[in-house]
């Protein structure tokens, strides 16, 4: 007995230092968040939103086919800025490369210091065929109505053209001057990889010997009921994006007659090994910009969130379980596997020689694309299908920690006070990759607050922004100069 309740204090020891521990962990953790500083930009709200109205009017599709680009549109918005903005033009030198891809250089008391760059695009994705007719008011109408604007470009991206000069030119109409060199860098093709704007303007800047200490692209939002048990929005900074890559499942054989089928055919075998893939899947595991953002938002959680977020290193099994229950979180944690194309056989009596499937992944930061590889082939076991893969790995991740990253934190806060600002692994592809090469940081970040239905039209129908959203868009990039200004 004398044993027995020894035991038993010895595990309610323990237990109770295991509480005492973890609660003291979760009481430790303080708020990465700045103080804001509200901000005194004030923009004449009419000529602003009339020029992001008339910036959509301008049908400037990119499109995959190259020939098909309407480059009369492109000329005719250039000219569009060079009218709208004249203090931009008079204190900016502006240089054309590849005659639309755009570099404004805004030259600073300081030179000596690396410079900061802000880029976007003009460019937009083209209207599907068929859904004209859905559009509440036609895509590149720029129709101003019951506080909305309207139109393809809205969101993505010219939001991001018309905010940034309308805060520069304010800027300069205040009088304020730049320590550092400020680049403004617009591409006109981001839509289809931006090969000739975004690298060719960093090709060029590339040849000078120019390094930005950052370069703040589209990307991430502030986006409201984002993250489990955090009751503000919570603005999230791409601090890297996910490698894209094409992989080639492929396999060949006899065909014949359907009426005598072997056990499996050519197109069961794919089929197989695509069920294989989806059910095993890559490993989640919360590093690099997953394990940041969690970071930064634990703080702001309620104190049971707290708790699991401070003891990390206990609970992180159970933390990954969690987040891969949901596509958008399970995709924060692992390189994932989306089979998007399927082409075998031409007639329906007939077994196809060939089978074809096509899968996309998108690469977590440090996975290479032999990996992918090596881990489709040791996954589907099967020696007659042959894996090629081609694509890009995930860019490089960008400080967290230096003046950069915390500028663009505080000019969010700025503006958005009650936001939460967080770093973040960005899924889709920008041009920011393309800066990588000459940028020590590159950061993705749109600065509106949206919800998950805005997200879904920005290369859908009704794509529009509020005017205050886009009010609130051009006093971040105000702010965002300001707070460079180091």
């Amino acid at each position: 007995m004398k044993k027995r309740r020894l035991f038993f204090r010895i595990i309610g020891g323990l237990v109770l230092i295991f509480i005492i521990v973890t609660v003291f962990n979760a009481l430790l953790v303080k708020s990465k968040q700045p103080s804001p500083k509200p901000t005194d930009v004030v923009i004449d709200e009419g000529k602003a939103v009339e020029h992001l109205s008339q910036a959509i009017t301008f049908k400037t599709v990119s499109y995959q086919d190259r020939s098909k680009f309407d480059f009369t549109e492109f000329t005719k918005f250039i000219s569009f800025l060079e009218e709208s903005y004249p203090g931009v033009h008079d204190h900016l030198e502006l240089e054309k490369i590849n005659e639309y891809a755009l570099i404004y250089k805004w030259k600073g008391s300081d030179s000596s210091k690396n410079p900061i760059g802000l880029t976007s695009h003009y460019d937009v994705v083209p209207v599907l065929d068929g859904t004209e007719g859905n559009w509440e008011h036609t895509p590149f109408s720029g129709t101003v109505e019951n506080g909305k604007i309207w139109g393809r470009g809205t969101l993505d991206d010219k939001i991001g053209v018309i905010g940034i000069l309308e805060a520069v030119e304010f800027l300069v109409n205040d009088g304020f001057k730049p320590a550092r060199d400020v680049y403004i860098m617009f591409g006109f093709d981001e839509e289809i990889g931006g090969d000739k704007g975004a690298l060719e303007i960093v090709n060029t800047l590339k040849e000078r010997g120019i390094t930005f200490d950052f370069v703040l692209d589209e990307g991430g939002a502030i986006v409201e009921n984002m993250v489990p048990g955090v009751d503000q929005p919570v603005g999230v900074v791409g601090i890297s994006e996910k490698g894209s890559a094409t992989a080639e499942l492929s396999i060949e054989g006899s065909g014949g007659h359907s009426s005598q089928p072997k056990n499996q055919t050519n197109i069961g075998r794919i089929a197989s090994a695509i069920a294989k893939l989806e059910d095993t899947q890559f490993t989640g595991d919360l590093r690099g910009p997953g394990e940041d953002l969690f970071e930064y938002v634990a703080p702001e959680m309620s104190f049971t969130m707290k708790y699991v977020f401070a003891n990390k290193i206990i609970f992180e099994p159970i933390i990954e379980q969690i987040l891969l229950q949901q596509p958008a979180t399970a995709a924060l944690i692992r390189t994932t596997i989306a089979p998007t194309i399927f082409q075998a056989g031409e007639q329906y009596n007939a077994l196809p020689e060939k089978a074809t499937a096509i899968i996309n992944h998108r690469l977590m930061p440090g996975d290479s694309l032999e990996e992918v590889k090596t881990f489709i082939e040791d996954t589907i076991e099967d020696d007659d299908i042959k894996v090629t893969i081609t694509g890009s790995e995930a860019s490089k991740v960008s400080s967290i920690n230096g003046w950069e990253f915390k500028s663009i934190q505080q000019a969010a806060r700025n503006v958005y006070n009650n936001a939460v600002i967080a770093p973040y692994l960005m899924f889709a592809g920008s041009d920011a990759k393309h800066y990588d090469s000459i940028s020590k940081n590159t950061y993705r970040f749109l600065p509106v607050q949206i919800t998950s239905e805005d997200l879904n039209r920005m290369h859908g129908t009704n794509e529009h922004i509020s005017k205050d959203n886009f009010i609130q868009a051009i006093k971040f990039y105000a702010e965002i100069i300001k707070e460079s200004n180091q």
